[in-house]
């Protein structure tokens, strides 16, 4: 086995990994929110991180945290907390796995995104796999015939606030350190969490302090798995990888809450993911 597929191997290895932890988080965070509330979920998951983090700052110094763009850390930081606090939301109000495949539409969400914001205008050909993705996202929102659901138009914020970190992180990446920008993240994510969660502050029982804390570690673990994937394939592998936390979480979600997608989510969901790879096949050029 030469190095080049060793490598691409152990970047789909990580990338499924990542799918994996990310699937039994949403799992955690289901259980846990029938005892504290969401907010408190997300405010506790933000100060883990950013304590994480603490040792890096103390070998640097403050220092380190100087930078020429704090407008585009803000718009990165609030939108990775919303597609968080959106996200945690409805997995707990709709079935896991329709919550966490709207979350991973976010990939459709990118090109109207950047065309919007820095005015890149894709290719003819790369908008047909977003149309028929979208196509998928109407299914799945509308999982009870002709009714539209609050709660899965909530999930399907949190993919276009994660396509808004997405191409703010794609910015920052071109003048500022991987660990200034999740500093910053987190941070400021900890800071817009305080307040929902003093409005929203439940007694915290005992036995859920360790599952919050564990869902604040595997939201650092995720992203430093995730980051060391695309260090080892491109996004025409990690992609695709992706979406097998969709299978993962659906998994769980019929295990331990007997939660069975109907066929209409069924169709949204092979659509969905269908366009979700092809459009990042088909911008392969640019990765």
């Amino acid at each position: 086995m030469n190095s080049h597929t060793s490598q691409l191997l152990l970047g789909a290895g990580l990338a499924l990994a990542t799918s994996l932890i990310m699937s039994i988080a949403a799992a955690a965070i289901k259980y846990t929110a029938s005892y504290v509330s969401i907010e408190q979920i997300v405010l506790v998951q933000y100060l883990v991180c950013v304590a994480v983090m603490l040792p890096w700052l103390m070998r640097k110094g403050l220092s380190t945290l100087k930078t020429a763009k704090p407008g585009l850390h803000l718009i990165r930081g609030l939108c990775g907390w919303l597609c968080f606090y959106t996200y945690y939301l409805a997995l707990d109000r709709i079935p896991m796995v329709e919550a966490a495949l709207l979350r991973n539409s976010a990939p459709l969400c990118v090109p109207l995104l950047v065309l919007i914001w820095l005015g890149y205008r894709m290719p003819d050909r790369q908008w047909l796999p977003v149309i028929v993705g979208f196509i998928g996202i109407a299914l799945v929102l509308k999982p009870q015939g002709d009714s539209l659901s609050l709660w899965h138009l909530v999930a399907f914020a949190s993919a276009l606030t994660l396509a808004g970190s997405i191409v703010s992180t794609r910015v920052l990446t071109g003048s500022e350190p991987t660990n200034r920008i999740l500093f910053y993240y987190f941070g400021l994510s900890a800071l817009f969490s305080l307040p929902l969660a003093l409005q929203h502050w439940e007694p915290i029982p005992l036995f859920s302090i360790p599952l919050m804390a564990g869902i604040g570690l595997s939201i650092w673990v995720i992203m430093w798995l995730y980051t060391r994937a695309y260090s080892y394939a491109k996004a025409t592998v990690i992609a695709p990888i992706s979406y097998f936390g969709v299978l993962f979480t659906g998994l769980l979600g019929w295990l331990f809450w007997q939660q069975v997608p109907d066929m209409m989510a069924v169709i949204g969901a092979a659509l969905i993911i269908s366009g979700g790879i092809s459009s990042v096949w088909l911008g392969r050029e640019a990765h």
